[in-house]
């Protein structure tokens, strides 16, 4: 039996018999509906790569203002769709390990403050023009030009000068910076012709898929590139981003067939849907956190007794037991973890203690209700994060107002706005470019509006120290420094949680973000 049921499952896989048939079959000689899935996986791993169809996902995040230009990337639906239209010098796969992308090579002076990037050559980007060193120049000028409110201005600013030599982009570095290639890795760093210069939000790239449709707040969809340069990706005939923010919605549409995978599986449902035929939750533990950010220029969170008030009234373990369910665990107001070389060991962990944000909120003179702005598409159960620390601040006579803002419009008008709201951060690959992107003064996404010279000049300073002890000892006071004095209430660390249907293949979870780091569009197929 098992012989010739391994000799169909091949069939099916190359499309010669269909699943219906198989299954069929199987049933006629007595094997289980697991056994038989199990064969199928098997032979469609065995056959690799099936082409064709159409690849659907589900995603919370988008909004009606939604555009395509990289540099202002601020959402889940943003930032996956350019990732099956885009590609970056480099990347981070599923080990957190750096791969080259464009940049087919990647060299250094021995001070590290020279970097060469040789570009890949025959990849030609969505209208015909070859990709060349000129256009990664013409990108990194806009990104960190003079006025940019590109996403990735904090991770360059320590750029002195770039240009091209034959097929190489040349950086120098004012100071040493051993992680210039994993911030060329950032997802706002698409590569555009002329760097977008002519038209930022042409939706112009080299990767698998070109634009079909960008109907924001409603759909995304895109066609095969055939003239893309990596095999290993491009699959699918075409792919398609629904947006559905409503939690529900998503999980009835991956039920029902409409899609093949969703994101932002909230852990409450987690064990629903795994008694759902036919899909599976796909989670993995990363450097992703939560955050309830305080603008510390802002009245009346410029005063640091009120933000330890406020950082002392979270009852995390609560928060994390209840909201994550196991799927994550206890923050400590530092926007790194253990996933991070050269992880600052050995900080008390802050724990809720009412009588001690009562004697903090007490000394910060304030009185009276504290606005907090959640939302549904802010992260997974964020509505629910905000009831509980309404309830435990109130242990400690802090009266919190919660205000629930609807999801269309949240991340272009509350977050980074509003003095006191929630939001989250995939992480990012290194130490440098997480406080780079939100904690440097002069970074576009420093939430907090955390703003410290001497705190600017150790990042600085931490980024050119190439001795590791004597950097792993700076990241300690950098992390402290934010810890104690900044705006950053950060309760958990989140595992990604995804569900895929079984018809999907090639998925494996990356660290780096939600849905493959949002490369399962461009990556996985479907089995035929």
């Amino acid at each position: 039996m098992s012989s010739e049921l391994e000799y169909l499952a091949r069939r099916v896989a190359v499309g010669k018999i269909s699943r219906r048939a198989f299954l069929g079959r199987a049933a006629a000689l007595g094997a289980s509906t697991a056994f038989a899935g199990s064969l199928l996986g098997g032979a469609a791993r065995a056959a690799g790569p099936q082409k064709g169809g159409t690849l659907k996902a589900g995603l919370v995040g988008g909004e009606s203002t939604d555009g395509l230009d990289p540099a202002k990337i601020n959402n889940q639906v943003t930032g996956a769709f350019a990732r099956c239209w885009g590609e970056k010098l480099t990347d981070i796969d599923d080990k957190g390990k750096l791969v080259n992308r464009l940049a087919e090579e990647v060299g250094a002076s021995d001070d590290a403050k020279v970097w060469t990037f040789r570009i890949r050559k025959g990849v030609t980007f969505h209208n015909g023009k070859e990709l060349d060193a000129g256009d990664v120049l013409a990108t990194i000028e806009r990104h960190a030009g003079e006025g940019s409110k590109s996403g990735a201005l904090g991770i360059l600013r320590g750029i002195d000068s770039m240009k091209v030599e034959g097929g190489d982009f040349v950086v120098s570095l004012k100071e040493a910076n051993a992680d210039l290639p994993f911030l060329m890795s950032d997802y706002h760093l698409i590569i555009q012709p002329n760097g977008g210069k002519d038209g930022p939000d042409a939706g112009i790239g080299t990767g698998p898929y070109k634009i079909a449709a960008h109907e924001p707040g409603v759909r995304e969809i895109g066609a095969r590139h055939e003239g893309y340069w990596d095999t290993a990706r491009g699959h699918a005939d075409q792919i398609e981003i629904l947006v559905i923010n409503d939690a529900t919605a998503r999980t009835a549409a991956l039920q029902g067939g409409q899609i093949h995978m969703m994101n932002r599986v909230e852990p409450k449902i987690v064990d629903l849907i795994k008694r759902v035929p036919g899909v599976k939750i796909q989670n993995v533990a990363g450097a992703a956190h939560y955050v309830f950010a305080m603008q510390c220029t802002t009245p009346p969170f410029d005063n640091n007794d009120l933000r330890l008030a406020l950082k002392l009234a979270v009852d995390r373990k609560e928060m994390v037991d209840k909201v994550l369910r196991g799927y994550g665990t206890v923050g400590n107001d530092i926007p790194v973890n253990a996933s991070y070389p050269l992880f600052p060991e050995g900080i008390e962990q802050r724990e809720f203690d009412p009588e001690k944000a009562a004697f903090h909120y007490k000394k910060s003179g304030h009185s009276g209700p504290i606005t907090f702005i959640t939302s549904d598409v802010a992260f997974p159960g964020a509505v629910d994060a905000a009831q509980l620390f309404q309830q435990s601040c109130a242990k400690a006579g802090i009266t919190l107002d919660v205000q629930r803002a609807p999801g269309d419009g949240y991340w272009a008008e509350v977050w980074n706005k509003k003095p006191f709201s929630a939001s989250y951060w995939v992480g990012r690959p290194t130490q440098d470019q997480q406080y780079s992107t939100a904690y440097l003064s002069s970074a576009d996404w420093n939430e907090t509006r955390f703003k410290r010279e001497d705190f600017d000049k150790l990042v600085v300073a931490a980024r050119a120290e190439l001795d590791e002890d004597k950097r792993k000892a700076m990241y300690r006071d950098i992390a402290l420094m934010v810890r104690d004095d900044g705006g950053a209430i950060i309760p958990m660390y989140n595992d990604w949680i995804d569900a895929v249907s079984e018809k999907v293949e090639g998925y494996v979870p990356y660290p780096s973000g939600e849905l493959m780091g949002g490369l399962a569009l461009s990556m996985c197929w479907l089995a035929a």
